[in-house]
């Protein structure tokens, strides 16, 4: 039962596959109240990344495996409603 365990492997794997995704999404919000929107979609993405990287120093990897969670639906959830362009690829997004 390995994959019900967290680890610091597991931490960092979705740690980069974040990061990726992060880099990834390209902006097609149109209109100011949907840019204000995307704007904070992407904060919450990078707080919670932040979360996660101090839940890691701190030795609290289940912490830092649910903030990295929270970090990436904030990324899927933009594309997913059309703030974020995920170009296709369902492997870091949900695609609509």
């Amino acid at each position: 039962m390995s994959g019900s365990v967290v680890t610091r492997d597991k931490v960092e794997r979705y740690l980069a596959l974040t990061t990726e995704a992060r880099s990834k999404a390209t902006p097609c919000a149109e209109g100011v109240e949907d840019e204000a929107r995307l704007t904070s979609m992407l904060r919450m993405c990078d707080d919670y990344a932040a979360d996660a990287r101090h839940f890691m120093e701190s030795d609290d990897l289940v912490r830092a495996f649910g903030a990295i969670n929270y970090s990436h639906a904030w990324l899927d959830a933009a594309v997913r409603i059309g703030l974020l362009d995920g170009h296709g690829d369902d492997r870091l997004f949900t695609l609509p």
